[in-house]
């Protein structure tokens, strides 16, 4: 079995925007998420208040309750968290928005009255990603499951699109005759508060980051301090080297309706 957890970042009117899953095995999740622990410990004692959750957005810019440590510090523990997860051997799966092109566009077309949000358009690529992925995978024990932060506007649409998923999308996996829709996720997808679960905030970490690579190499908001595009250049590589194929989620060839809706509105970098 393996478990999705997704959080995503730009939904506020950034040019971009992007979610990531972070795709874990039951297997070995325990080691993960101990680790996690350890790391929220140790900035814990650093930080001299206890801190329960990293929000990216004021880790980064070293808003409190990070003001006192050093940027290159700050840097260094996200380099960090980026190498533990190429030796964790743990996968991500993603999607991104060209927002401005969405809230333009997206209304006209066929899917818009299914999917309504730019929110539910990304969940909803994941998921066709993962399903796509994962069916390929022989001996696949367990499917996976589908696990969020908290959306509460978005959960009851989402679930129903999950469990009621359109024919269009059909086409994304090679659907078949006879084959449940979806069938490589489980149940329904669950909705956490971060503050209890840790790889909800690796996935924001990784969304922020993969955000903050793709406004830079469109040129739409440039670095904002000497070396910046090197540093995030180098971190999008590390997370990015670590997706599933590109195949499953912006495939350059042999586009069906519903993939090429996908590709359409993701910025040009990243397809």
């Amino acid at each position: 079995m393996k478990f999705c957890y997704a959080d995503e970042s730009g939904t506020s009117n950034e040019p971009y925007a992007v979610m990531v899953g972070l795709v874990v095995d039951a297997a070995r999740m325990h080691v993960t998420k101990a680790d996690w622990r350890d790391l929220l410990n140790a900035l814990s004692e650093i930080a001299g208040r206890e801190v329960s959750e990293i929000h990216t957005v004021d880790f980064y810019p070293g808003n409190t309750p990070w003001r006192g440590l050093p940027g290159d510090f700050r840097a260094s523990v996200i380099t960090a968290v980026f190498e533990w997860l190429a030796i964790r051997k743990h996968q991500i799966v993603y999607s991104a928005v060209d927002t401005q092109r969405f809230e333009s566009a997206f209304r006209t077309e066929a899917p818009a009255g299914d999917v309504e949000t730019l929110w539910r358009f990304m969940a909803l690529h994941i998921s066709l990603a993962l399903q796509k992925h994962h069916q390929t995978i022989s001996n696949n024990k367990g499917n996976t499951v589908l696990i969020f932060d908290n959306e509460h506007r978005e959960e009851r649409g989402f679930v129903d699109l999950i469990l009621n998923p359109p024919e269009w999308t059909d086409t994304y996996y090679t659907y078949k005759s006879g084959q449940p829709r979806l069938d490589q996720i489980i149940d329904v997808p669950y909705f956490v508060d971060s503050c209890h679960v840790g790889l909800i905030q690796v996935a924001d970490l990784i969304s922020y980051f993969l955000r903050r690579h793709i406004e830079i190499q469109e040129g739409v908001i440039p670095p904002r301090y000497d070396g910046e595009n090197r540093l995030v250049t180098g971190w999008a590589e590390m997370v990015l080297s670590q997706s599933i194929p590109k195949q499953r989620m912006y495939p350059t060839r042999g586009r069906c309706e519903c993939a090429d809706l996908f590709w359409r509105y993701a910025p040009a970098c990243i397809v």
